[in-house]
């Protein structure tokens, strides 16, 4: 059979230095799906964006063939002129990129975004266009679609916008897919049913996928062939079932025993211990009243949080996980005090063990200036909160030079030790963050936030972006600091293999809800609610003969009204969260 894409030789470089992709050599299949795995700057995404020539401004490709087959004759797609090259991007071949918010433009509708794909390439009218496009949505998973098509991106969470994303690279139904870590800023179950959809729309249409990811579970779950990139040079390439099963070279060996699981032990973990609470939410609760934009229409109410009540100990790790939406975030915020509780909720926190607790959302100046050097938080995208105008000094000095604390002298000495802590040279600090892999920005942010001593820090998805060697790194970071300074964590997820790993409690979120909470280890092998059973069934495992039960991971992820009678809830009808063993809470009807 003839390839659809073959790629012969590939070497990339930017501008006079040492080539950074040298002879790539994979070939893609019709209907087939290819993944490329390696870590960050082994040359996945550069070698996926020569294919379709939009290289930055300082790259070359020096030798090499890509090649598309399938129309009338083949496109050599190296030696194409610019204007052949817009035919076929967008129709023939498609791209979905990993950072949605850089892609999307932020003056346009979403809808009107994916509409142009059609506009452009099919000739399609308004009507036509907005029907396709509506339809398309629903099918990536937009609870409401009409209002999604008339939302600006800013609008959106992380995961929102990737499926919009996803739905404008196949709305024209191409050839062939380039999805460049498609599923990274979304939550498991919605990665199922997306993972779930391309395949749909492969058997559909016969499209060819070349999958750009880290994720080993993923790769099992999808591809037919894999090749494993580091360094700019393919280690290993052949079918997925040998590669997964027997991998050969070192690195793809390196990369299964960096990859985070859910333990295989079944055991019954103990609840996390109450003597020593740090940190306390009482019935939390968080309503926004969003404009309907229309005189004739009423405001809609959003409850991102509904009675939260939860408990941190001193040096523990407290985790939070459910998809985009549950409501995590809103409580992290409302737990450092960046967003105020509804009437009725309450936040405790006690600086040290024989402390009073004082009422975060009702602090003095002086007792806020005191709670912010205490904690402190780790933000999903460390490139998005570090300044691109700061040098990295700068950046990691200000909160001290905020707090004054230390001369410059001592302010510098205490950002090198800092940045020497988290495993980077001091010698790094002049530079700028672009400067830096994304692993390495996600431990400059880790040292930002370690700056002021803090006791307790919120970290937001810190390993959401990472490919699986780093986010290893990563977590044996957090691990080790919190060993040696007795550190709190509040750990936002979606990744229940990484909270496996790293934490001593589990409170499981669903629209605003805590629907299941327990320890890790009780919470995996006897799990009781219908939507932590989806999101451990949704967890992609590397194991070919293991695949993704969708079944049960559309039944605990669709509409709480469609659950068994007693979990089922509504607006009106919520039920109690109910002990149903020593630790292990589950939302029920009794």
């Amino acid at each position: 059979m003839t390839p659809l894409l073959s790629v012969r030789d590939l070497s990339i470089g930017f501008g006079t230095a040492e080539a950074v992709v040298r002879d790539v050599n994979f070939d893609v299949m019709p209907g087939q799906t290819l993944a490329l795995v390696g870590e960050s700057g082994s040359g996945k995404t550069i070698s996926c964006r020569a294919v379709l020539r939009i290289l930055p401004r300082t790259a070359q490709i020096r030798t090499g063939t890509v090649t598309l087959n399938g129309g009338k004759a083949p496109l050599i797609l190296s030696q194409l002129g610019e204007r052949q090259m817009r035919d076929v991007r967008g129709d023939r071949i498609s791209m979905i990129f990993q950072e949605p918010m850089r892609s999307l433009s932020p003056l346009h509708k979403i809808g009107n975004q994916v509409s142009e794909v059609l506009w452009l390439h099919r000739g399609a009218s308004e009507k036509e266009a907005k029907r396709t496009v509506l339809a398309k949505f629903d099918r990536v998973g937009f609870p409401d679609p009409e209002r999604a098509y008339n939302s600006y991106p800013f609008e959106m969470s992380g995961g929102m916008r990737q499926r919009a994303m996803i739905a404008m690279a196949m709305v024209s139904k191409p050839d062939l897919l380039i999805a460049d870590e498609p599923t990274t800023a979304l939550d498991v179950t919605t990665q199922a049913q997306v993972l779930g959809l391309i395949k749909e729309l492969q058997q559909e249409t016969g499209m060819a996928l070349i999958l750009v990811t880290h994720d080993l579970g993923v790769v099992a779950n999808m591809a037919e062939q894999v090749v494993v990139m580091h360094k700019g040079r393919v280690m290993e390439s052949g079918p997925a079932a040998l590669i997964l099963e027997k991998p050969a070279h070192p690195y793809t060996q390196q990369l299964f025993n960096a990859a985070p699981a859910i333990p295989d032990q079944e055991t019954v973990g103990l609840p996390m211990p109450q003597e020593d609470l740090i940190l306390e939410m009482k019935a939390v609760s968080k309503t926004y009243t969003m404009r309907s934009g229309r005189g004739w229409k009423a405001d809609k109410l959003i409850h991102a949080c509904r009675g939260v009540d939860l408990r941190l100990a001193r040096g523990k790790t407290l985790a939070i996980v459910g998809e985009s939406g549950s409501g995590k975030t809103t409580a992290a915020r409302i737990a450092l005090g960046a967003e105020l509780p509804d009437p009725g909720g309450q936040v405790l926190f006690r600086a040290t063990p024989d402390g009073e607790p004082i009422t975060v959302h009702e602090m003095s100046r002086a007792q806020r200036t005191a709670f912010q050097r205490q904690a402190q938080m780790v933000f999903q995208d460390p490139y998005s909160s570090l300044s691109p105008r700061m040098r990295i000094q700068d950046a990691m000095t200000e909160p001290l030079e905020i707090h004054r604390i230390g001369t410059r002298a001592e302010q510098r000495d205490k950002a090198a030790e800092m940045l020497q802590r988290v495993g980077l040279n001091a010698d790094m600090l002049k530079r700028y963050p672009h400067a830096f892999s994304g692993g390495q920005r996600q431990r400059l942010s880790v040292a930002r936030a370690m700056m002021l001593d803090p006791s307790l820090i919120v970290c937001d998805e810190p390993t959401s972006a990472l490919d699986v060697s780093v986010q290893e790194q990563i977590l044996t970071l957090l691990e080790d600091l919190q060993d040696s300074l007795k550190l709190s964590y509040l750990f936002i997820s979606h990744d229940l293999a990484v909270v496996a790993r790293i934490a001593d409690e589990v409170a499981v979120m669903r629209q605003g809800l805590v629907v299941e909470q327990a320890p890790p280890d009780t919470l995996f092998y006897n799990p009781q609610h219908p939507y932590t059973k989806a999101l451990i069934a949704a967890q992609p495992e590397p194991d070919i003969n293991r695949p993704i039960d969708l079944k049960l991971v559309a039944q605990g992820a669709g509409s709480p009204e469609s659950w068994a009678e007693a979990f089922r809830f509504s607006d009106a009808m919520i039920p109690s969260l109910v002990e149903m063993e020593p630790g292990h809470k589950v939302r029920c009807h009794v």
